[in-house]
C-alpha cells in the first residue's frame, strides 16, 4: 500500500467517521442516496432527510414507482431541488434499463441523471469495493493544498491535474477501498476545511506544500467572482376562509422546478394583472424578505388577499392546499416558512 493511503487510513481508524447511517449496511442505494443528498450539503444537515427519505423509500423500486411530488416534498428543506428530479429519475432508468439496480460499471453508473464521475465513483469505491478514484469539493481542496496547486480547481486543466493527484495515490492493491474513500472525505470536511482548518492534526502535516510555504488559507484559489443580480417578485398569497392557500406549479426550468410555489409577478403592474385574473380581493402586505440562490438574490414582497365572491375557475397549474396538506407537496423552504408564519 502507497505511504499516501497508509498514513490515511491510519488516521481514519482513529479519528474518521464510522457510525454514519449510509455505512450500515454501505449498499448501493444507500450510498448514491447519500452522496446525492451530500452535494453541497453538510452531513449533519443530511442525517435527518436520509433516515426520513429511507422510511419512505427503503430501495430503488420503491423511489421508481412513487410520484415525483411526494419525492419533492420529502426532500423539501435541502435546496438544489434537480438532485430529487435527478435521483427519481435515475431510478426510473435503473428500474427500465439495467435490471432494476444501480449499474456497477463507471460508464454507466455516470451516465445516470445527476451523477457524474466522481459520485460514480464514490459509490463503486464504497459499496463495491472498487478501485475508483473521487474527485468532490472536498478532496479537490485536500489535494490542492498537498501539492501547492493555486489555481482555482473548476478550471478543466487543474481538474486534470487534481484527477491524475487522485489516482496515484489509490491503494495500489485496492485494499480498503471503501474506508479510503471515506477517510478521504472525512479529511477534507473535519480538518482540511475551507477555513480555519486544523493543520496540526493532520496526519500530512509534513507533507503539504500549502502549510510549508504559508499559504493554506490562500490555497485553493476561489472561484472567480462575479456580481451577484437580484430578481424582484411580488408574491400574491391568496387563502379562503378555510385556511388553504392558492399554489401554482412552477415550470420545468429555471429555479424550483416543478415545485408549488406562489403565484408572483414582477412588477406592481403585472400583479394587478394576475390578482384580478385569480380572483383575488384587496389585500395586505406581509414582511419581505430576500432569499439567495447560487447565482442570484430573490427580493421577494409576498401580499396576502382572500378571494372574492368571483373568484374565478381554478387554473390548470394552480391547487388549493390547506396547512395540513403542505408536508405531502413539493414547497421551496421560503416559501413554507412564509405559509407556515402567516397571521
Amino acid at each position: 500500500m502507497s505511504d499516501f493511503a497508509a498514513r490515511l487510513l491510519a488516521w481514519f481508524d482513529v479519528h474518521g467517521r464510522h457510525d454514519l447511517p449510509w455505512q450500515h449496511p454501505r449498499t448501493p442505494y444507500r450510498v448514491w442516496l447519500s452522496e446525492i443528498m451530500l452535494q453541497q450539503t453538510q452531513v449533519q444537515t443530511v442525517i435527518g432527510y436520509f433516515d426520513r427519505f429511507l422510511q419512505r423509500f427503503p430501495d430503488l423500486e420503491v423511489l421508481a414507482a412513487a410520484d415525483e411530488d411526494e419525492v419533492l416534498a420529502l426532500w423539501s428543506g435541502l435546496g438544489y431541488y434537480s438532485r430529487a428530479r435527478h435521483l427519481h429519475r435515475a431510478a426510473r432508468e435503473c428500474v427500465a434499463l439495467h435490471g432494476r439496480r444501480l449499474p456497477d460499471s463507471l460508464e454507466a453508473l455516470a451516465a445516470l441523471p445527476g451523477i457524474g464521475r466522481s459520485t460514480a465513483a464514490a459509490i463503486l469505491a464504497q459499496a463495491h469495493g472498487q478501485r475508483q478514484a473521487i474527485l468532490d469539493g472536498n478532496v479537490k481542496r485536500v489535494l490542492s493544498r498537498l501539492v501547492g496547486e493555486r489555481e482555482w480547481p473548476g478550471r478543466p486543466a487543474v481538474e486534470r491535474r487534481l484527477w491524475a493527484e487522485a489516482e496515484a495515490r489509490l491503494p495500489p492493491d485496492g485494499a480498503r477501498m471503501p474506508d479510503y474513500t471515506q477517510a478521504l472525505m472525512d479529511l477534507g470536511a473535519t480538518l482540511c476545511t475551507p477555513r480555519r482548518p486544523r493543520c496540526t492534526e493532520c496526519p500530512f502535516a509534513d507533507a503539504c506544500a500549502a502549510r510549508r510555504d504559508g499559504d493554506v488559507e490562500a490555497i485553493p484559489a476561489r472561484k472567480p467572482a462575479r456580481a451577484t443580480p437580484t430578481r424582484h417578485a411580488i408574491l400574491l398569497v391568496l387563502r379562503d376562509e378555510r385556511g388553504a392557500v392558492m399554489l401554482q406549479r412552477r415550470e420545468a426550468k429555471g429555479v424550483w422546478q416543478g415545485l408549488w410555489s406562489l403565484p408572483e409577478a414582477a412588477d406592481e403592474a403585472s400583479f394587478e394583472a394576475l390578482r384580478r385574473r385569480l380572483g383575488a380581493g384587496p389585500g395586505t402586505p406581509l414582511p419581505a424578505f430576500v432569499h439567495a440562490f447560487s447565482h442570484y438574490r430573490l427580493a421577494a414582497k409576498p401580499h396576502l388577499h382572500p378571494p372574492t365572491d368571483a373568484t374565478p375557475a381554478l387554473e390548470a397549474s394552480c391547487r388549493w392546499t390547506l396547512p395540513d396538506e403542505f408536508n405531502a407537496i413539493g414547497l421551496p423552504r421560503p416559501i413554507r416558512t412564509l405559509l407556515e408564519s402567516l397571521p
